[in-house]
């Protein structure tokens, strides 16, 4: 493989496959919401979204397993790690779908932002990152990760006047926003939110470890949403008792369903296990900003909502502190590189002097 092959697959293409992924799960937040208030059951949504993609990546798993003759066999350990993994995305989504309900797909995309920080914690507390506050490197992803978070707190709070309306005249101006509902339910739903992004910083971790022991991105997705499908259907069930809710119409509610299960369950879960595989959990995380920018926009051209300054001044923010932690992690990976190069420099050039010395005790 060449260097620029080589460059694509390891810089490019996890860079733009993450940024893929934000597109991917806002319309997920936003086609839900609408599903919802047409009547959707959201433990109805969790599980039909598992199930089917369970089943999606079941077709191909005869033909993937043939190739897979290198991999370490499943033991007990491996097999409770996994289980883990489908109980703690299924937690995530049963607090995260909720959360939405109580609020709003803005809200969401505004918490997922403290994802950076849960990982990032997590990380240095399992020694999966090093932590050296004389490092500008370092100091770059601290502040890059608290800046990312204020701007979207911006996002969230400040609304401000409006720079853009995409609204025609009589339709009524969007409601969808924390200010506009009420008090109590913004922070049921914004605590909920938090528990779910707490919930995916550990899977994010624990996937990353499962990953380092069974390298096949694509088993793992298999097996974490097969084990999230069979914790799913006792649950659902037995909290979604009315049978006419699990009827799924030819509307809003079905396309829901399905882009989450295609899109978002198995396409983002492929792309992060691979990204976390490739890159490490902050990488991954630290994509989650862009998804405020997404949702104003998406908002603008998709639903007609208005664009306001604080929704600009927070993507502003957001950027400037996404470009930050990349520029931290960039800069932290070509000291490693350096420093690797340098001890196999080293290391090359003992040999001959090794060798003569052996040969002269000779």
């Amino acid at each position: 493989m060449s260097r620029r092959l080589r460059y694509c697959y390891n810089e490019v293409a996890p860079f733009c496959a993450l940024i893929i992924v934000q597109f991917t799960e806002v319309g997920v937040n936003i086609l839900f919401k609408e599903a919802t208030n047409k009547g959707l059951s959201y433990y109805v949504f969790i599980f039909y979204s598992f199930a089917i993609s369970t089943l999606i990546l079941l077709l191909p798993l005869p033909f993937i397993a043939l190739r897979l003759n290198g991999l370490p066999s499943f033991n007990f350990s491996l097999i409770c790690k996994v289980f883990s993994l489908g109980l703690l995305v299924f937690s995530a989504q049963v607090c995260g779908y909720k959360g939405i309900d109580y609020s709003s797909p803005s809200v969401a995309s505004a918490v997922s932002n403290l994802l950076p920080a849960f990982i990032f914690i997590l990380a240095v507390f399992f020694r999966m990152e090093k932590v050296n506050l004389r490092s500008s490197s370092t100091k770059a992803k601290i502040m890059g990760s608290i800046t990312s978070i204020a701007g979207a707190f911006v996002v969230v709070l400040y609304k401000g006047p409006t720079i853009l309306n995409a609204a025609s005249p009589s339709q009524p101006p969007s409601l969808d926003s924390p200010l506009g509902s009420s008090q109590r339910n913004w922070i049921l739903g914004g605590f909920l939110l938090t528990v779910a992004y707490i919930l995916m910083s550990i899977w994010y971790i624990l996937l990353t470890h499962v990953i380092k022991l069974y390298p096949s991105e694509f088993i793992v997705t298999f097996l974490c949403n097969f084990c999230a499908t069979i914790i799913a259907a006792p649950v659902c069930f037995l909290a979604e008792a009315n049978l006419g809710a699990w009827k799924l119409k030819p509307d809003i509610t079905l396309v829901a369903v399905i882009y989450s299960a295609f899109f978002s369950t198995i396409i983002s879960t492929v792309i992060h296990t691979w990204s976390l595989h490739m890159k490490g959990p902050v990488y991954v995380s630290i994509f989650n900003p862009l998804s405020i920018a997404i949702a104003a926009a998406m908002s603008v051209i998709f639903l007609g909502e208005a664009l306001y300054l604080g929704s600009v001044v927070g993507a502003i923010v957001l950027s400037i502190g996404f470009y930050a932690v990349i520029w931290g992690k960039a800069k932290e990976e070509l000291i490693e590189d350096d420093d690797n190069l340098t001890l196999r420099f080293q290391s090359n050039s003992m040999d001959p002097l090794l060798q003569r010395c052996k040969r002269e005790e000779t």
